[in-house]
């Protein structure tokens, strides 16, 4: 995924735009980017890689260099944005949060029309430059992003920043969210409301599907309505957001709390101590020890000051090294216990099998892990969730191969009420040393997020998604 954050004020923006887009580094791997429309000097821009550093570390020399009342940021997770255009529509910059599935065909169609592209990456043309291109079709703004939610297959939340304002887009079916929030003269937009509360913002509406914005230092005009359809992803409380961020008005952490709670209700299991895996298991497992009252300890301490986020870097080698080196078990604590743990989900599961590795060799003498979400069967096509090189990668779908071979029929495996279903869960634990293992319903799930089932987008566990 990526993350935005946009500012308009009648004062210097600079800061606000600066500390608000760092607010969004958990959802970025790759490169990072700001600019602002300085006065007298049009826009002014910096990009930089953040695989190797933090977005604050990469940035800090640049703000000296920014000036001005308007301005946006974008940690990306693919590729260098904000893009400017000068184009009929006038000299814009543009930030996307964004996954387009047909992008070979799209460049086709442009470069089958005489268009060129600047904007290359690895290789490749950049996803942001195209949705550029798309809204440059039309005469206006709100019409030319109109024509990127017609033409795209994924998903795209738009930020455009003009001399007028800044122009606020969310995803024609909501996967993304995109909030705003507001203080005295100053107008901000954002994907996590993570963002306000430390930059003096108050949260104030969050768009709907498919909504557009104008965004000035007064407030916002409303320029489309939103649709009614939406697919917000599921996943975004269970893993990706930050505990204090809220999706729809529902709080991360809040929810965490009751998948673990909703977990605790369905399982008899005796243990000594219940565990979080850091960061985003620990709100789970707090859910899940208050409801079963059995003590919550520490049993992992992630190790901050050095080793990032393991999804973070791209060679598959170096995040699987990440994600050991970060989680330090304490001995302690583990010693002789029988021990529940909470995570958010099992992708691979190559890091959970490390987590278990290292626990038995501190003197556990049982570990039972328990899921806060269904088993991912289907690698996501709207975003960048529960992404590998194919779907085989995924620890359900290697067990569905190991029970049976090749196949798509896996409406059983998603059944949690199923033989199929259980034999999955079984040999995954199997696979991975555990003594048993459990996974969340998808009922209590999506009870846990509050919002009806047709809301959400839970395609990675039972292939509902659609575009």
């Amino acid at each position: 995924m990526s993350g935005f954050f946009g500012v308009v004020s009648k004062s210097g923006c600079v800061e606000d735009v600066f500390y608000g887009t760092d607010y969004h580094s958990h959802l970025g791997t790759k490169r990072a980017g700001m600019v602002f429309i300085v006065p007298g000097k049009g826009f002014r821009r910096s990009i930089h890689s953040i695989e190797n550093s933090y977005f604050r570390n990469k940035f800090e020399d640049d703000l000296n260099t920014f000036k001005g009342n308007s301005g946006m940021g974008i940690i990306s997770d693919t590729d260098p944005q904000p893009i400017l255009f000068n184009s009929h529509l006038g000299r814009f910059a543009i930030v996307t949060v964004s996954r387009l599935l047909n992008l070979e065909d799209l460049e086709k169609r442009f470069l089958d029309k005489k268009y060129h592209f600047t904007e290359n990456f690895e290789g490749n043309i950049n996803p942001t430059e195209v949705v550029a291109n798309l809204i440059c079709e039309k005469e206006d703004f709100v019409s030319g992003i109109e024509n990127v939610f017609e033409n795209i297959k994924g998903s795209c939340s738009i930020l455009i920043l003009t001399e007028e304002g800044i122009i606020a887009a969310r995803d024609k079916l909501g996967r993304t969210p995109v909030v705003i929030g507001k203080k005295e003269g100053s107008c901000a937009v954002a994907v996590e409301t993570c963002a306000f509360p430390n930059t003096g913002y108050e949260t104030d509406y969050y768009l709907g599907p498919g909504e557009i914005v104008k965004i000035t230092s007064d407030g916002y005009t409303r320029l489309k309505d939103p649709g009614d359809k939406m697919q917000i992803c599921a996943f975004l409380w269970v893993y990706y957001g930050y505990p204090p961020s809220y999706y729809e008005g529902i709080n991360v952490d809040e929810c965490r709390n009751r998948c673990g709670a909703a977990l605790a209700r369905r399982d008899d299991v005796e243990a000594d101590l219940v565990c979080g895996i850091p960061d985003s298991g620990v709100g789970h497992a707090i859910g899940y020890s208050n409801e079963k009252g059995i003590p919550y300890k520490r049993a992992y301490s992630k190790y901050t000051p050095t080793w990032p986020r393991s999804f973070m870097p791209q060679n598959q080698e170096m995040r699987d090294l990440v994600a050991k080196m970060k989680l330090i078990p304490n001995r302690a604590v583990i010693e002789g216990k029988r021990m529940v743990f909470l995570d958010d989900s099992i992708v691979r599961g190559t890091q959970l099998k490390d987590n278990t590795i290292d626990l038995r060799k501190s003197g556990a003498a049982e570990v039972h892990m328990r899921i806060a979400c269904p088993p991912l069967l289907y690698p996501c096509q709207f975003l960048n969730f529960s992404q590998s090189r194919t779907p085989m990668e995924l620890a359900g779908r290697k067990a569905v191969y190991q029970l049976e071979g090749e196949t798509e029929e896996l409406a059983e495996y998603s059944d949690p009420d199923s033989e199929k279903h259980f034999r999955m869960v079984e040999k995954i634990a199997e696979t991975l040393n555990l003594d048993s293992l459990m996974y969340q319903r998808l009922d209590d799930l999506v009870e846990a997020i509050g919002l009806p089932k047709e809301k959400l987008c839970t395609h990675c566990w039972d292939g509902s998604g659609y575009f």
